[in-house]
């Protein structure tokens, strides 16, 4: 998230004016006085570096990016009460001394220093990861429990551990910078400065050639948009997007969701391909048994994976427990070296081999797998706004899609 983000009581007094048309009705709605809400609203003008408002004589109006920024701003704040009336169902004690409505109250600091000890598990590599010192985030810890009405961390031996309610805000606060986040995208595409950035979960079979193509062409239109691309099991890439870290994640749907707060959008369907080095023996039969397979040591990806379910289903218990020197890996380029250095066979997406099937240095095998077709696509957070870039992504995803599926 941004070094600088705006105040949240700036926000609420944004919002508030937004709302009501009027500064005096928006302090009586925010509890601020007239001159604070004022200079709430031009400080915040300043950080964005747009007018939000035209000031006419009936009222006050929102200018066009005004109007993009006060949806976002609304989202901010309506995670924030989320996550507060979540924390507060799951931790907070009937009696307890904290504030009924504490996401009114909260700071910027404090969620970051939330969010920060919910990612280390540790007050001193919290610390260092949003550049404060150490007394400075345990005060903003501190001073979260108080208005909470309950603690929201728990000493372990091998660290600091979030209570439950605590997960919970600190997820809506992450979500929470990220909409935020989204925000100050949006300002800086209206002004013409399209520098904002995309962080991209990537499962192995889009890496290969969609997600590339994608980007090429985005990047031809918006040379200035910022890309990050992270690899990882599934489990940690949907943590990630349920957090707030990733925008989108692309890759094998799993079908119905695991957890109701995602949604998936399919690109395309891909069938898995048995894969071998050329010049493999088997390579050179027109004709292949399932019998054939169990002669030969394999590479595959790891427990979990759908493609991995896929195989365990191709054998018998026996037959898998006696397959040699089975190897597990989600690298493509391990997967290459160990087939190209040996007899070892793979089952993988031919799409995914496609640079290797080109150069000649793997063929797929000729033997059909029923049955292996698998749904490709992306994975969203439930009720996510994509800025124009990011829409501008999609689009190209889409159109990167049907080229792999023929």
């Amino acid at each position: 998230m941004p070094q600088e983000v705006p105040n949240f009581r700036h926000l609420r007094a944004y919002c508030a004016v937004a709302e009501r048309r009027s500064v005096s009705r928006a302090a009586d709605q925010v509890h601020l006085s007239q001159p604070a809400i004022t200079q709430a609203i031009s400080k915040l003008e300043k950080r964005l570096g747009v007018p939000l408002f035209e000031r006419r004589s009936n009222g006050m109006y929102p200018t066009e990016p005004g109007s993009v920024f006060h949806e976002r701003a609304r989202r901010v704040l309506g995670l924030l009460e989320t996550g507060a009336k979540e924390f507060a169902r799951i931790d907070v004690r009937k009696g307890a001394r904290g504030f009924s409505n504490f996401d009114h109250l909260v700071t910027v600091a404090q969620m970051r220093a939330l969010c920060a000890i919910s990612r280390t598990g540790n007050f001193s590599l919290a610390a260092r990861s949003v550049g404060i010192s150490q007394p400075s985030i345990h005060r903003a810890a501190r001073d979260l429990e108080r208005l909470a009405g309950a603690p929201l961390f728990v000493t372990r031996s091998e660290g600091i551990e979030l209570t439950r309610g605590a997960q919970a805000l600190a997820q809506h606060a992450k979500l929470a910078f990220a909409e935020l986040k989204q925000g100050l995208a949006e300002i800086a595409e209206w002004l013409g400065q399209d520098t904002g950035r995309i962080v991209i979960g990537s499962m192995p079979l889009a890496r290969t050639r969609i997600l590339p193509e994608a980007l090429n062409n985005l990047t031809r239109s918006r040379p200035n948009v910022s890309v990050r691309v992270v690899d990882g099991p599934y489990g940690d890439l949907l943590h990630g997007l349920r957090h707030g870290e990733l925008d989108l994640l692309i890759g094998a749907l799993r079908n119905p969701p695991p957890i109701g707060d995602v949604n998936e959008i399919l690109l395309f369907e891909d069938a898995l391909a048995i894969a071998a080095r050329a010049g493999h023996p088997l390579a050179r039969k027109k004709r292949i048994a399932g019998a054939d397979l169990l002669g030969f040591p394999w590479v595959v990806p790891p427990e979990g994976a759908p493609t991995r379910t896929f195989f365990n289903s191709m054998f018998a218990a026996r037959e898998l427990a006696n397959l040699p020197g089975l190897i597990e890996t989600s690298s493509l380029a391990m997967v290459r070296g160990l087939l190209c250095g040996s007899d070892r066979l793979t089952i993988i997406s031919a799409h995914q081999i496609m640079h290797e099937q080109r150069q000649g240095l793997l063929v797929q095998l000729p033997l059909n797998l029923p049955g292996s077709v698998r749904q490709i696509g992306l994975t969203v957070r439930r009720g996510w706004r994509p800025t124009a870039t990011q829409k501008e992504l999609l689009g190209h995803l889409r159109r990167a899609s049907p080229s792999i599926e023929q």
